[in-house]
């Protein structure tokens, strides 16, 4: 399988990336074991996690996902064969959330402990911080590069504006530079990204990742009316942004191109991910194997430039 290159660094991904949200939530610790099992198996290696997930579940205190990653890391000895990419700022406790120089500091350890390795390939701002000067948030990474335990960095949800201004202050350093944006992306949530964010990460070489790539589940098809919500406990609850004309428009040219391509819904909005410019891998979760098989069989579709350019149109922002 042909691997991308995230933005400038010798990071080599297969263009599908398994979300790590899901482990210990919606999918207990047996479950995300066969779901992982399944993906390497298959010949992929990019991994995405954060120390939050999944703090958002009741008893949950956050770093569940890390753990079962690296529980089945070490009951599988292959480290080395995946891409593991975990991200720190969001609130993690009192006095746990942000990008300072101490907090980064302390959180990746135990990020490394739950992870149970000595060193992180891709290390994420979650969130932008405010209250810190990126000056400190990026000092504290070039130690970490130095030191071995993370090998490359990146941000999710940062603005143009703020990348900006960290790759002027990683050159003048001399630090390592952001090579990874994560963002929502997905047929639906478009404008977001492509206003700014596309054109400047094309123009810096910045690796594009995307999250919530099936707008949490709507570009699948499953959630049609109303009364689909009950089918997810998950996600059910969020199609409400999703369910309407335009939302019902997608789906419509979602399935008129999976009747003539053999394909499903879902597999057609990965594979239209996956052919935009600058976008190394979406990030797409599954609680079980024929759900996660759905989705890897999208990086074997090929959209004609027809289908790619009539999906574009129809879910036109």
């Amino acid at each position: 399988m042909e691997k991308r290159a995230i933005g400038r660094s010798d990071l080599m991904v297969a263009p599908l990336g398994l979300g790590g949200n899901v482990f210990g939530w919606s999918a207990d610790e047996k479950a995300s074991f066969a779901v992982l099992d399944a993906f390497v198996a298959a010949g992929f290696n990019l991994i995405d996690t954060a120390d939050v997930y999944s703090s958002w579940v009741p008893g949950n205190q956050g770093g569940e996902s890390e753990a079962i990653i690296g529980k089945w890391m070490k009951a599988r000895g292959n480290r080395a064969d995946v891409v593991v990419t975990t991200k720190v700022g969001s609130e993690m406790g009192p006095g746990k959330k942000g990008l300072s120089h101490a907090y980064i500091k302390s959180a990746v350890e135990a990020s490394l402990r739950r992870l149970q390795t000595d060193y992180i390939d891709l290390y994420l701002s979650h969130w932008e911080d405010p209250e810190t000067p990126m000056e400190e948030t990026l000092g504290a990474y070039a130690e970490l590069v130095s030191a071995g335990k993370i090998r490359v960095i990146g941000n999710s949800n940062h603005s143009a504006n703020t990348m900006f201004k960290a790759l002027a202050i990683s050159t003048k350093e001399l630090w390592p530079r952001f090579e990874n944006l994560q963002t929502q992306y997905n047929l639906y949530d478009r404008a977001g990204y492509e206003a700014e964010l596309e054109p400047f990460c094309l123009k810096n070489e910045i690796g594009v990742t995307s999250y919530f790539s099936l707008a949490k589940g709507f570009l699948s098809g499953k959630y049609r009316t109303p009364s689909d919500f009950a089918k997810s406990a998950a996600r059910g609850g969020g199609m409400g942004e999703y369910l309407n004309e335009r939302g019902l428009r997608i789906l419509e040219a979602l399935d008129a191109v999976a009747h003539a391509k053999n394909a499903t819904p879902a597999q057609v909005a990965i594979a239209w991910l996956i052919a935009r410019p600058g976008l190394v891998a979406p990030i797409a979760s599954a609680t079980g194997i024929e759900q996660l098989q759905d989705l890897l069989k999208a990086t074997e579709l090929s959209l004609g430039s027809t289908e790619i350019e009539h999906l574009t149109k129809v879910s036109a922002p």
